[in-house]
C-alpha cells in the first residue's frame, strides 16, 4: 500500500514537472495575461517590506505561474556572514498561482494584481526569458537591500523586455532611502533603531529606482507609455486588514528609555564605563562592517560620532587615573557628540538616538568638569 501511494505521488509530481519544463516551448494564446503582484507586510522582520512577482496566466494553455526574485537558501554554507558581506546569493523560482496564493492567505497578508498593457510579442518574450532563466545560471543574483532585490529585479527584467527604462524610474520627488525606509519599522522598536545606526550615508541620498514593492506599485498605477497606460486593470485578489501586532513590554521606545533613566539614577563610574565600552564596540562593528561588507548602505557611517572608538580611551584613562587624558579625550568626544547632532537634525531616527546622546552628554560633561584642575 505505501510503496503504491509513493509511485502515484512521484508520477504526479514528475508530470507536474514535465509540463513546467515543456512550458519553455509554449506560444502563448491571445487570451493570455501579464502581471505585476504586489503582496502586503507582514508582521515578521522578513517580511516587512512586501513582496513582488510577476504572474503569467493563460487559460487557453492552462499556464497560471508565478515568478519571483525572493528566494534565498537558509542552508547555505556561512550564510549570516555572506548576508552581512553582501555576497549572497538570491534566486529566481517559479511556483504555480494556487500555491503562491494560499502562501499569503495562510500568512493574511494581501495580495494586489496589476495586468500590464503588453503587446503579444512582449508577453511571449517575458514569458520565454523567465523559463529561460530558470534552468540556467541567470536565476541567481547578488542580493543587495537597496539596489537588487524582489522588486528592483521585476522592474529591471520587465524594462529589458519592453526595450527601455520606464518602469519603476524615480521621479525625483521621493523621500531619501531612510525616509521610506523607517516607517515600516513601527512597532519594531529594535530593528528600526539597529537598521538606523547601522546605515551610512548612501541611505540619505534618493534613490535613482524605486526599490520597495508599495513604491514600484504606486508607480505603474498611473504610468504610460506614449498615449497608453501600462497597468490596463487593477484587481484585489486578497484584501485582508493589517495585522494588529501585540504589545511588547520590552520591544518599545518607553522600556528603552527606562534603561538610561536607570543608569542616570544609579550614578555608577562603573556603570558608566560599561556603558562606554558597549558603545565603542558598536563603533568598532560598525567600522568592520564598513570595510569588510560589499552593501554600500553600511558605508560611510557617521554613527560612530555617537558610537565612538575613542570611548576606549576615556576608559583606559579613568582605569590609570590619568586625568589630563580623560579630559582631553572627554572634550574631543563631545565635540564629536555635537556634529553628530548636527548632523541628525533632519534624520527620522533622531528621537530613538537621544537617549544615548543624553546619557553621553552627561557624562562626558561631568568628566570634564571632574578632570578639568
Amino acid at each position: 500500500m505505501c510503496n503504491r501511494k509513493f509511485t502515484v505521488v512521484f508520477i504526479l509530481l514528475l508530470s507536474l514537472f514535465t509540463n513546467r519544463v515543456n512550458s519553455q516551448g509554449i506560444s502563448l494564446s491571445n487570451n493570455a495575461e501579464v502581471s505585476i503582484l504586489t503582496c502586503g507586510t507582514g508582521s515578521e522582520i522578513y517580511s516587512l517590506f512586501g513582496h513582488t512577482a510577476i504572474r503569467i496566466k493563460d487559460t487557453t494553455n492552462f499556464i497560471d505561474e508565478v515568478y519571483n526574485y525572493g528566494t534565498f537558501d537558509f542552508s547555505t554554507p556561512n550564510f549570516y556572514l555572506k548576508f552581512v558581506k553582501g555576497d549572497l546569493q538570491y534566486l529566481e523560482t517559479s511556483c504555480t498561482f494556487e500555491e503562491f496564493f494560499q502562501e499569503y492567505l495562510y500568512e493574511k497578508r494581501s495580495i494586489d494584481e496589476q495586468v500590464l498593457n503588453l503587446s503579444q510579442d512582449k508577453k511571449q518574450a517575458l514569458f520565454d526569458y523567465l523559463n529561460t532563466s530558470l534552468q540556467s545560471e541567470e536565476r541567481f543574483y547578488t542580493y543587495k537591500f537597496i539596489d537588487k532585490n524582489c522588486t528592483t529585479m521585476v522592474i529591471n527584467t520587465l524594462n529589458k523586455i519592453i526595450g527601455k527604462n520606464i518602469i519603476g524610474v524615480n521621479n525625483g520627488d521621493a523621500s531619501t532611502c531612510r525616509k521610506i525606509l523607517y516607517p515600516y519599522f513601527n512597532n519594531h522598536f529594535y530593528a528600526q533603531l539597529g537598521t538606523s545606526i547601522i546605515f551610512g550615508s548612501k541611505v540619505d541620498l534618493k534613490s535613482e529606482q524605486l526599490f520597495l514593492p508599495s513604491e514600484l506599485y504606486d508607480n505603474i498605477k498611473n504610468l504610460k507609455v506614449g498615449n497608453y497606460p501600462i497597468c490596463k486593470e487593477n484587481k484585489k485578489i486578497i484584501d485582508v486588514e493589517k495585522p494588529e501586532i501585540p504589545f511588547s513590554w520590552w520591544n518599545n521606545f518607553y522600556a528603552f528609555c527606562l534603561i538610561f533613566v536607570i543608569i542616570i539614577f544609579l550614578n555608577k563610574s562603573f556603570i558608566y564605563k560599561s556603558y562606554f565600552l558597549f558603545l565603542g564596540t558598536l563603533g568598532l562593528f560598525f567600522i568592520f562592517a564598513g570595510f569588510y561588507s560589499l552593501h554600500k548602505e553600511l558605508v560611510n557611517n557617521y554613527n560612530i560620532l555617537l558610537f565612538n572608538p575613542g570611548l576606549f580611551a576615556i576608559v583606559l584613562f579613568e582605569i590609570k587615573n590619568n586625568k589630563k587624558w580623560i579630559l582631553y579625550s572627554s572634550i574631543f568626544t563631545l565635540i564629536c557628540l555635537l556634529f553628530y547632532i548636527l548632523i541628525l537634525i533632519n534624520k527620522p531616527y533622531l528621537g530613538i538616538v537621544a537617549p544615548f546622546i543624553v546619557i553621553s552628554g552627561i557624562r562626558l560633561v561631568q568628566l570634564i568638569l571632574i578632570n578639568r584642575r
